[in-house]
């Protein structure tokens, strides 16, 4: 039997083998230093919209190593080397907001401006615009030989794009979901080609005959090949759409028959949408605590919800997955082995499939949105700040 000397020593030499081991841009989180507080604040001064710095750190500490470790599985997320570059920002304007999609064939990533922000405006003046960049520019920024990305404008025409929010790969295009504008420019789901001349098509624009109220997010399931999305209140709530006409939803399309149906429902504010790999699971955000232009409702929900798929399409066994600390969980998406990530108001927050909370990509504001772009590379939107991650885990397959 070894000596209690010689099991400490292994210890010791165990523990500081790890501490080696931690990647310079990353730092472990011990929740036990922060599960008991000497003061806990008041909901009017510490809630969703604060930033958690506890005892013992700085919100410069949290930030100078951005990937935090809260469990030993994300070490295979973020790899031996993991780094978060800030490639592009904007003075005042969000227009690093949603819809962030991977084009593959010209390493582009596509992504809209926030609809409903004062400082875009956008609202019922004018349509909010699709952006993108360059992956190469962005490896550019990292490698320290250009100063931020260049942002490319797309125009798009025969239809415009009115208020893209969500948007997803599907066949070789972009499928984005417009919020609508006013009274009479209906929330509709669009089909664009992502290379010049950017035509786009009009796939559906209502449920037999009624407006949607705000087409927010999209997915492709991988098994039956039908769009999947979300109809919530936020162009209602920043004040560019009509009082609503149906309930909170998530539907789904068949691409052959055109056939529209309602797959859930008991939603406050249906936000992301995505599923896991294998496509046996759905999961949807709901951010329901964040009201637009109407404050916020801090016993709403601020939670991803997972179902389960059946073999027809349908969903069934909802399930609270998570609960987000950090204002509301926005856009989600899996990686390739089933992972779930999260926009949140510190970064992207990472689960693995049972609901962990295994780690951050800490970015000290709000993630509005992020995607990944094959294998490695993240692309996160932060409203007026965007973001490039080099990490180990790659996306799910592209639809």
């Amino acid at each position: 039997m070894p000596s209690i000397l010689a099991v400490l020593s292994a210890g010791i030499i165990v523990k500081d083998v790890l501490a080696q081991h931690v990647p310079a841009a990353a730092q472990i989180i011990d929740q036990k230093t922060f599960n008991v507080l000497e003061f806990v604040p008041p909901p009017a001064e510490a809630n969703d919209s604060t930033v958690f710095v506890w005892p013992g750190v700085t919100q410069e500490s949290l930030t100078a190593k951005p990937f935090h470790i809260y469990d030993d599985e994300f070490y295979d997320v973020i790899g031996p080397n993991p780094s978060l570059t800030l490639i592009a920002t904007s003075d005042t304007d969000p227009i690093f907001h949603e819809a962030v999609t991977w084009h593959a064939p010209k390493d582009e990533v596509f992504f809209v401006q926030n609809a409903g922000a004062p400082a875009a405006g956008t609202g019922l003046n004018k349509s909010s615009i699709i952006q993108k960049i360059s992956l190469a520019d962005a490896e550019k920024v990292r490698n320290g030989t250009l100063q931020a990305a260049p942002v490319t404008i797309v125009n798009t025409s025969n239809p415009q794009v009115i208020n893209p929010n969500g948007g997803t790969n599907y066949k070789g295009n972009i499928i984005f979901a417009g919020e609508g504008q006013g009274d009479d420019i209906t929330s509709a789901l669009y089909v664009m080609n992502p290379e010049p001349p950017y035509n786009t098509t009009t796939l559906i624009n209502n449920y037999f005959g009624r407006q949607f109220n705000s087409l927010n997010d999209l997915v492709v399931n991988p098994n039956n090949g039908e769009v999947y999305f979300t109809d919530t209140l936020y162009g209602f709530l920043q004040d560019f759409r009509p009082p609503p006409g149906l309930r909170n939803q998530v539907y789904r399309y068949n691409f052959h028959t055109g056939a529209i149906r309602v797959v859930a429902d008991d939603f406050t504010l249906p936000n992301g949408i995505t599923f896991s790999p294998d496509g046996h699971h759905a999961y949807v955000t709901d951010t329901g605590i964040a009201l637009g232009f109407y404050g916020r409702n801090l016993s709403s929900p601020a939670s991803v919800y997972q179902f389960d798929v059946s073999q027809d399409g349908t969903w069934g066994n909802r399930k609270t997955f998570a609960y987000v600390a950090s204002f509301i969980p926005d856009g989600v998406h899996t990686d390739s082995v089933g992972r779930v990530y999260a926009g949140c108001g510190d970064g992207v927050h990472v689960w693995n499939p049972s609901g962990k909370l295994i780690g951050k990509i800490y970015t000290g504001t709000t993630a509005a949105n992020f995607q990944f772009a094959g294998e490695g590379r993240m692309v996160i939107t932060g409203q007026t700040k965007l973001f490039y991650a080099t990490l180990a885990a790659k996306g799910a397959p592209v639809q």
